[in-house]
């Protein structure tokens, strides 16, 4: 199973994400409407639109695009590479919501390694409960 992080999990990854760590990438699955009402400080907007089961249906080659694009991913001739792929920490509204587990289903669909995928299961609903930054 894709293991669930905490809110310090979160706030270190962010942090080092910062810092300039290209091995980390703390992800918000929301669409944009709602990361307009705040985000995790240093997350990167990845709606789960662009990546979920109708993307990858729908067009493949885009979801691909956006893995080596965002995600680190190597496309060697068709044959994706991982070995480089950043450890993504996904996140979307809390545990009733399911934007990043559509999007951490697609990944794992598209064969993204289970060790690198994260999920901040409580969402923004946690954080903002904690008092916890948002941007």
């Amino acid at each position: 199973a894709v293991e669930t992080v905490t809110e310090l999990d979160v706030i270190h990854a962010a942090r080092d994400s910062a810092n300039g760590d290209t091995s980390v990438l703390v992800v918000d699955a929301r669409t944009p409407g709602w990361v307009k009402k705040g985000t995790i400080p240093h997350a990167v907007n990845v709606p789960f639109t662009k990546l979920n089961s109708k993307a990858l249906a729908k067009d493949p080659m885009a979801v691909v695009e956006l893995m080596v694009e965002t995600f680190g991913v190597k496309d060697l001739d068709g044959v994706l590479d991982y070995d480089d792929a950043k450890t993504l920490y996904l996140f979307c509204n809390g545990a009733w919501c399911g934007q990043s587990p559509a999007s951490i289903r697609a990944l794992l669909t598209m064969g993204y390694p289970q060790s690198k995928i994260k999920y901040y299961r409580g969402g923004m609903n946690d954080w903002k409960l904690l008092g916890l930054t948002t941007k």
